[in-house]
């Protein structure tokens, strides 16, 4: 058993490991001056939206413009030109800290992102498919500004793969295959991506300032009034006196975290600092320690009620109520964490590890009394949006209980002070979100531009036909249709596909791309529309711990002080359920409680097929049940678990019975150790 005596860090040394790994939290140091005013706007932007969607009456393009203008203007004042921008405050070139050239983008960026929401009405709508010079260098302009601003807010992947879009559209009769096109000239380019509400205004934008800020908002006031500390708390007194007690800690504290929190990398900073070394104390590997806490707080991001804000774009791309994307995902996220309690369970029977001692637990009757209120503001939230109140509505009355609850509670007591400085840091935390959602904008843009989505599907269906019917010839493969490979072959495919394309990107853009790019194919082989929506959304999440861009194994693995890849190696086998889970939905949909052929019947098999299907992949991951296994013991436990994930009654009762001899191996093993 490991006597780690490492020392928890200080929040100073959280904030810079999460400012390491999160490019959306490297803000540059600024002056008093500067510093104030930034301030003041940000609390702006806060007033702004809460007031816009609770009780003002916008026009669309209005309030999607003031919405892009606050963000483009503060990511130009907060983030420097490279991650490293810390000069002085007294530099000549700067005024107090911000370089005169990024004040001048900021000025530039919010009269940009403001000039076509200003004009008439009926201006525009004669504008549209013949932009006048200014038209077009406002557009070229807020374009530009905007790639910018995404990759110093969230790094160089998003606007690099936005520039990449843009090139296909232009250059579309040189493109090879089903991917030409007949292209369009920059003026066309600029009509449809700045001109129209396809573009740069369209629907990621949109829902980011109607629904997003809020719920943004909502989880810093939550986080602020002590519903943070309730969650870490509750999740100690229900998990923590059991074996390997930290662990299981970190996957409760993370889920219940997760449904407030819409970053991984944050959730990992806040309840990791408790618990990986908690769990290092009473004898987890640093490695593993940091990829448990990683793995859990991903499953923040597939958690209802916010989904790491992906939640409200399906609710418009879908056009269904929200209570249904969160009733669709709630089994699926609890899969997630179930495959990561079984081989935490296993690893901590495995290491003989203890659980937390009685003196290092918090008391139920103290928690409850210092923190029940807290709860309160998530009880209306969640309240509202069952009863089918719209989303903005239900985030507007969680924010307005918060403050009041805030105000009231004599633990964690909000004072003005404090609600001015949480004002600030709920509407700091949607600059980067903001920003990589106006480039969505500009991917989604190229996608109905020229239809590539479709002609990427085709070629995705096209590709897995061709080795389905590979496949199907051969002896022991051909029991399968080729319809079956081609499914199974283009899940695969496009699998892959959104694990690299969610590397390094935030989760709503990833979902929001995928959707667009990779969702048509799906369409093409008549997978249900919320299915097809779950489907990329999850793999697009699980790129946060599959090496080599883990970020939240990364981050986890600093506060560790372990070696990052072995964490995100780590980790993504811990999060295995959550690769396994998209495939089950995908053939028996009635997992999602709300696809089509939904019957309760089917739902109870599927649900328990997966949950043994998971249970075996962990104890063929771990290597242990009731005692250690064998390596071909290992091999045949995990062919098995396919059965299990395999929807039907049959496969099931198939797996059962070739599960019993290991299972009476086991069994004699561990009382001939016994005894």
């Amino acid at each position: 058993m490991s006597t780690d005596t490492t020392p928890e860090l200080t929040p100073e040394q959280l904030a810079e490991i999460e400012r390491q790994f999160d490019p959306e939290t490297t803000f540059r140091p600024t002056g008093k001056i500067i510093g104030f005013v930034i301030a003041a706007v940000l609390v702006s932007m806060s007033v702004y939206h809460f007031y816009a969607s609770g009780f003002g009456l916008m026009r669309e393009l209005v309030h999607r413009g003031i919405h892009l203008s606050f963000v483009l203007g503060l990511v130009f004042l907060l983030f420097g030109i490279r991650k490293s921008d810390t000069l002085g405050p007294k530099a000549w070139y700067r005024f107090d800290g911000v370089p005169m050239i990024d004040i001048i983008f900021a000025f530039l960026a919010v009269g940009a992102a403001m000039y076509l929401p200003l004009l008439p009405a009926a201006s525009l709508a004669q504008r549209v498919g013949n932009p006048s010079p200014s038209d077009v260098f406002m557009g070229s302009a807020l374009l530009l500004l905007t790639l910018e601003a995404t990759r110093r807010s969230v790094g160089p992947t998003l606007p690099i793969i936005g520039l990449v879009f843009i090139a296909f559209a232009y250059f579309g009769p040189w493109m090879p295959g089903a991917l030409k096109h007949g292209g369009s000239s920059w003026l066309g380019i600029i009509n449809h991506l700045y001109m129209t509400n396809q573009g740069i205004y369209g629907i990621a934008i949109g829902v980011m300032a109607q629904y997003v800020f809020l719920f943004i908002l909502f989880g810093v006031l939550a986080t602020r009034i002590g519903l943070g500390q309730l969650f870490i708390d509750m999740a100690m007194v229900i998990a923590g006196r059991y074996s390997g007690g930290p662990a299981k800690v970190a996957i409760f504290s993370s889920a219940f975290m997760g449904t407030i929190s819409g970053s991984s990398i944050a959730n990992t900073v806040t309840t990791g600092a408790l618990t990986i070394p908690a769990m290092k104390r009473v004898g987890y590997p640093a490695h593993f320690a940091g990829a448990v806490e990683a793995t859990a707080s991903t499953g923040g991001q597939i958690t209802p009620p916010i989904l790491g804000a992906a939640a409200f774009i399906m609710v418009e791309y879908l056009e269904i109520p929200l209570r249904d994307v969160l009733a669709a995902a709630l089994f699926p996220a609890l899969l997630h964490y179930f495959g990561i309690f079984i081989m935490v369970h296993l690893e901590a029977k495995k290491l003989g590890l203890r659980g937390l001692r009685a003196e290092e637990l918090p008391k139920l009757g103290v928690v409850l009394k210092d923190h029940w209120l807290s709860l309160i503001p998530l009880i209306i939230l969640v309240y509202l949006i069952l009863s089918g109140k719209t989303p903005d509505y239900a985030a507007v009355y969680g924010i307005i209980a918060c403050v009041v609850v805030g105000f009231l509670n004599p633990t964690h007591r909000l004072s003005i002070k404090d609600l001015w400085d949480s004002l600030a840091a709920g509407a700091k935390n949607t600059l980067a979100v903001g920003a990589a959602a106006a480039t969505v904008g500009v991917v989604v843009g190229v996608v109905t531009l020229t239809g590539v989505g479709f002609r990427l599907g085709y070629v995705v269906v096209q590709t897995a036909n061709d080795i389905g019917t590979f496949l199907s010839s051969l002896p022991i493969l051909g029991y399968f249709t080729v319809a079956q490979w081609a499914l199974f072959t283009s899940l695969v495919l496009i699998a892959i596909a959104c694990i690299i394309m969610g590397a390094g990107i935030p989760t709503t853009a990833t979902y929001i791309i995928l959707v667009a790019v990779a969702a048509p194919a799906l369409a093409v082989l008549e997978v249900q529309p919320i299915v097809a929506h779950f489907f990329v959304f999850y793999y697009g999440v699980l790129a946060d711990i599959t090496p080599p861009v883990a970020l939240a194994a990364y981050a986890a693995a600093g506060i560790a002080g372990s070696n990052p890849f072995k964490t995100g190696n780590t980790a993504f086998r811990l999060g295995i359920a959550k690769a396994l889970v998209p495939f089950v939905f995908v053939y028996s949909p009635a997992l999602l409680l709300v696809a089509d052929g939904f019957t309760w019947w089917l739902f109870t098999i599927t649900l328990l097929g997966a949950m043994l299907g998971i249970a075996s992949l962990g104890v063929a991951f771990s290597g242990y049940l009731l005692s250690s296994l064998k390596t071909w013991e290992r091999w045949w436990v995990a062919l098995v678990s396919f059965l299990f994930i395999a929807p039907g009654l049959t496969t099931m009762a198939i797996g059962l019975i070739l599960m019993t001899p290991i299972a009476v191996i086991q069994f004699n093993r561990s009382r001939q150790t016994a005894n």
